[in-house]
């Protein structure tokens, strides 16, 4: 009898190895990689720090991204702070309208991958995050193929897991101003 359950347990454990093998193998195989590099350039005059933006260093070699993480009803994301008008860190105006937007506007840019070629345009995520949540208009890319040009305000690329927001998203979402600039959020399509 004893070498019976024996058998059984065995036979269990290898089951439940093989079944979880099969689901690592299949969470590797979505995930979103680099699909090269870029090689940063010194801007001719000031770099736009605004809102605390990173600027390309000279040389520095930057990942870039052409997709992003599988999008969920939960999907993990970082939020970022952005200048959506004129002469702020977000560079040219938003590629879903072409406009500027004001910093009271509860707009966002997503990375390449979610943006999703213009898919996104004009439409609304809900985004979840200290607590709360906030329903905001994505009105642009934050884009994870290229940077460090002036369309770009000589900021890097941006990672493929990019939320940027404004002002007002981070408002909305109760964060004191100190701590505006990259916070762990969840996202979905509204």
């Amino acid at each position: 009898m004893s070498r019976k359950v024996g058998s059984t347990v065995s036979l269990l454990v290898c089951s439940l190895l093989i079944v979880t093998d099969c689901f690592i193998v299949e969470a590797t195989t979505k995930t979103c990689k680099p699909s090269g590099k870029i090689k940063g350039k010194k801007p001719p005059g000031e770099c736009n720090r605004d809102h605390d933006s990173d600027c390309c260093v000279e040389g520095k070699l930057y990942d870039i991204y052409k997709c992003s993480p599988e999008v969920s009803n939960h999907t993990k994301a970082t939020l970022t702070l952005n200048g959506f008008d004129s002469g702020e860190d977000g560079g040219a105006p938003s590629e879903c309208d072409n406009k500027y937007h004001k910093d009271s506007e509860l707009v966002v840019a997503l990375s390449t991958g979610w943006f999703n070629n213009k898919k996104r345009c004009l439409n609304f995520i809900n985004i979840y995050g200290n607590g709360k949540s906030v329903k905001a208009k994505v009105v642009d890319e934050c884009d994870s193929t290229m940077g460090c040009d002036a369309d770009h305000s000589y900021q890097p690329p941006c990672d493929n897991n990019i939320v940027d927001a404004s002002d007002a998203v981070w408002k909305a979402l109760g964060v004191p101003e100190d701590q505006w600039g990259g916070m762990e959020v969840y996202w979905s399509d509204a």
